[in-house]
């Protein structure tokens, strides 16, 4: 007897040809932006013109003193670092399952980036922060993973508590917020990615949000040395005197991922509103698929929804192994349904098992970075499957095929096996 599976040679449950979900929308208004901005400069040595435009911009959407924009979220991460005064030798707790960005930088400080175990979520476990702080502890970082906001309450009061810098990687979650307060604006600094997928993109580029002015100072010097140092850091402050040279890098934005992401912020908002929509079905639909376990959003809690998660049950479908499964559902034209890859746990990575091979002189940090160590996150890690979350009225057509493979592949699990 044929199966009806794609996978084993039936018809498949998504019928609209890919690719099935492109980021960021761009439009006839967007490409004259952008095309103006080619016409006026395509370089900005200072806070004027769309760098000034974007960066007032987003001061205004976070409600925050200072935004500066950067070459990349690595390169705000980077900046975030050496702003908090995190040197050699230095400590920082970091969640053990993020992007490896998150916590990378710290290599190049000389810094040590300390794993924590997280919730099934993936986000920080707030309540085995504590226990790995010591002397050496400068700061902990945050990740809103997937867009969905940490639990900013008790991070904040422990990071207070524990007179500890408190600083976020806010990349999945722009515009993402946790009891009425945007992520990216609880500690001393907020590190956002403008790349390609991101919920605001530039194509590339990312920024740094910061309230306080002495930090303020330290990115610019870090990241936007001459002619933007010299005017905006004050005479007679300490950094004044190296605004020449900064740090020895250069690492502003390009003034065409500028206008790029101006054009992509003024619509935000409603991007979220739609995919806020689309994830309530697709939690409502997925959710009573067997196999699949997707949780909702806490009160209190708005996600960007950069992506929408679910763990897979394979007690519920006879064992069956989350690659078959995913095959299942990708033959069946459900091509977007992903697995993490490169958004893993840290301890999993080469870098943080064996930094000396890359930084010779590196203290040896293999016996806590091995796989193992972080069972909950490397757990949720190996059975999760991800999608990424559409805006528009019309792509609910597109979930709801996509619910339908699910479905499919779930009730014909048996003829996998």
């Amino acid at each position: 007897m044929t199966s009806p599976l794609a996978l084993l040679g039936g018809t498949p449950a998504v019928t609209d040809a890919g690719p099935h979900f492109t980021w960021p929308p761009i439009d006839d208004i967007t490409r004259r932006k952008v095309v103006s901005q080619l016409d006026s400069a395509v370089s900005i040595p200072g806070r004027s013109g769309i760098v000034a435009d974007l960066e007032d911009a987003l001061q205004d959407y976070f409600d925050v003193r200072h935004a500066i924009t950067t070459s990349s979220g690595t390169a705000a991460l980077h900046a975030v670092y050496w702003a908090a005064r995190i040197r050699s030798g230095n400590e920082v707790i970091v969640p053990a399952w993020t992007f490896h960005a998150t916590a990378s930088p710290l290599f190049q400080l000389g810094a040590v980036p300390v794993l924590c175990e997280t919730s099934p979520d993936g986000n920080i476990d707030p309540g085995r922060v504590a226990e790995l702080i010591t002397p050496r502890t400068r700061a902990i970082m945050v990740t809103h993973l997937w867009g969905k906001p940490a639990e900013m309450t008790d991070l904040t009061a422990l990071a207070r508590d524990r007179d500890l810098d408190l600083l976020e990687d806010g990349s999945h979650a722009h515009g993402a917020s946790h009891g009425g307060q945007k992520v990216g604006t609880f500690g001393l600094a907020g590190a956002f990615s403008l790349n390609g997928p991101k919920p605001l993109s530039g194509g590339e580029g990312g920024f740094v949000l910061t309230n306080d002015d002495d930090t303020y100072y330290r990115v610019l010097t870090f990241a936007h040395y001459n002619k933007r140092a010299r005017n905006e850091i004050p005479e007679g402050h300490p950094l004044a005197r190296y605004a020449v040279t900064g740090a020895g890098l250069k690492l502003r934005i390009h003034p065409l991922a500028a206008a790029l992401a101006h054009d992509q912020l003024s619509r935000l908002d409603a991007y979220l509103a739609g995919r806020e929509e689309i994830a309530a079905y697709l939690i409502r639909e997925l959710g009573q698929v067997p196999g699949l376990e997707v949780s909702p959003m806490s009160e209190g809690v708005k996600s960007s929804w950069y992506a929408l998660t679910a763990t897979y049950r394979p007690d519920q479908l006879g064992g069956l192994p989350l690659d078959r499964f995913h095959a299942a559902l990708v033959a069946e034209g459900a091509t977007d349904f992903d697995r993490p890859g490169s958004t893993r746990p840290l301890n999993q990575l080469s870098l943080y098992q064996h930094p000396s091979h890359l930084f010779p002189g590196y203290p040896n940090t293999r016996s806590r970075y091995r796989e193992g160590d972080f069972p909950v996150a490397e757990k949720a890690h190996a059975h999760t499957i991800k999608l990424p979350v559409w805006h528009r009225e019309q792509d609910l057509k597109l979930a709801e095929q996509y619910v339908n493979a699910a479905r499919k592949v779930s009730q014909h699990h048996k003829e996998l096996l």
